[in-house]
């Protein structure tokens, strides 16, 4: 069963199941597409399942590679090395379940290294003394966390459906930065057990106190001033219910203080749309998460699609782009549609359109390129014939021209790996269908693309861990 990451109602898991059997019937890929981007599949199995290949901790060995996993969180750092921890996938011994092992790859060496955590899954989190670090102390197993990296080199986790202290799995609100000088965990923030309830303050001041619930699949980001920005995701909200978010929250690694910016401290809020491009205060996106975002330029939030409830309270996969701006507090729908379940429009590859959209889906991978332009891969969601499954397109996002363009993959959901030569570039190749994968862009703007759960050489549904290259 493809979902046992995750916890989801049981009605999605029957459209999940559908969905399977919908791919095992579309393993051939239509007449390949002209397109100029090339992929490289870099390192990692082209066959689904494959058991992590750990060696000695701390140690580059050609041999070494991460187990096959989804939903996994990951860093780029300054010297361009590729940061992997935990997810949902399998372990040294080919047993799957969620992982807290910490990973780097190095672009140049083509060499994985594993650096901290267990290379056995399940594990607790020990978490020692807060804002202390500690070479014991090590984040509980874990998938659907959010991370960044800090000026100074520090990797921060927050979140995710993880073994708490006490070794129970459920959602959890803990906060830990990654020292990678002294290869040590720190405990900075939240509970230490699973399903901490959220602690609002005061909409717009921070406040000690302050502290994001419990939760899994939020959206996050990072402002030119080294603050987080976190976005809704499935978990408890101020009354300790649990159920989708769309609350707004803005933490600053100085100061370690946490603010609510906008949105509900409830859950389950449907979206208020107003007029399409007006901002307008009373404009909020619905509850939802695996969502995507990113902050452009100018510091405005972007938010794409997710799982979640639409203007009227309808819960399914939506691909409304939203803009928020933080100077005046104020959220604008940018395009896509208000309703759920709507299929992709992909128009003429390489050309942009104002009526292209990528359809409704959750769980995809982003981008952020020098220029501006947003890159969108994959996810599970809609395709052009409104048929649901795993997805491989690859769009691109000019916020200036508010234009997607189909760049790439294809527009029919359930699409196999096209795997090539290892290490060999070409437009030929092309990553399978996918969803909870993991991306990074280095400093040349390069981009790189690593597990998830969906389809490989030979179009057979499983988790991952093939890494690609994509210039």
């Amino acid at each position: 069963m493809k979902n046992l990451g995750k916890i989801i109602p049981a009605a999605c898991l029957l459209i999940a199941l559908s969905a399977f059997s919908a791919c095992e019937k579309k393993q051939d890929p239509p007449p390949e597409p002209v397109t100029t981007v090339e992929w490289a599949w870099v390192s990692g199995s082209k066959t689904i399942n494959q058991a992590g290949a750990y060696g000695t901790k701390g140690v580059p060995s050609a041999a070494n590679v991460p187990g096959a996993r989804e939903d996994a969180t990951g860093w780029v750092d300054a010297g361009d090395e590729l940061w992997l921890f935990g997810g949902f996938g399998y372990d040294s011994t080919g047993f799957p379940g969620r992982m807290n092992d910490l990973w780097t790859f190095d672009p140049a060496a083509g060499t994985w290294s594993w650096v901290a955590g267990a290379n056995i899954r399940n594990q607790a989190g020990i978490y020692g003394t807060i804002g202390l670090p500690d070479p014991v102390s090590t984040p509980g197993a874990r998938n659907g966390a959010v991370s960044w990296i800090d000026a100074s080199g520090r990797l921060w986790l927050f979140g995710g459906l993880a073994y708490d202290a006490a070794g129970a799995i459920g959602q959890i609100n803990d906060l830990w930065s990654f020292d990678p000088a002294t290869v040590q965990w720190t405990w900075v923030g939240g509970s230490s057990t699973r399903y901490a309830s959220g602690v609002y303050g005061t909409m717009g001041v921070a406040d000690p106190a302050n502290f994001p619930g419990a939760r899994v699949g939020a959206a996050s980001c990072l402002d030119a001033s080294g603050n987080l920005w976190l976005f809704g995701g499935f978990g408890y909200d101020a009354e300790g219910e649990k159920g989708r978010l769309n609350d707004l929250w803005k933490f600053d690694p100085a100061t370690l203080l946490w603010t609510w910016i906008s949105g509900s401290d409830a859950i389950d809020q449907i979206g208020t749309y107003g007029t399409l491009g007006e901002p307008d205060p009373a404009n909020v996106p619905g509850a939802r998460f695996e969502t995507v975002s990113w902050i452009d330029a100018s510091g405005a939030l972007w938010l794409f699609g997710g799982d979640g409830l639409d203007f009227a309270g309808t819960i399914f996969k939506l691909n409304d782009l939203w803009k928020f701006d933080p100077a005046t507090v104020e959220w604008t729908w940018v395009d896509g549609r208000k309703s759920p379940g709507s299929a992709g429009v992909y128009g003429t590859l390489n050309t942009p359109a104002a009526t292209n959209i990528p359809g409704a889906r959750s769980g995809s991978v982003t981008w952020l390129d020098a220029n501006g332009l947003l890159w969108l891969c994959g996810g599970y969601g809609l395709d052009s014939t409104t048929d649901e499954g795993w997805l491989n397109d690859l769009f691109r996002y000019d916020p200036e021209t508010s234009d997607w363009t189909w760049m790439g993959g294809y527009p029919l959901h359930g699409q196999k790996g096209m795997y090539g030569t290892l290490g060999t570039g070409s437009t030929a190749n092309i990553a399978g269908a996918r969803y909870f994968a993991v991306s990074w862009i280095d400093s040349e703007g390069v981009r790189w693309l690593f597990g998830g759960y969906g389809l490989d050489s030979e179009g057979v549904a499983g988790w991952l861990n093939d890494l690609w290259r994509q210039d």
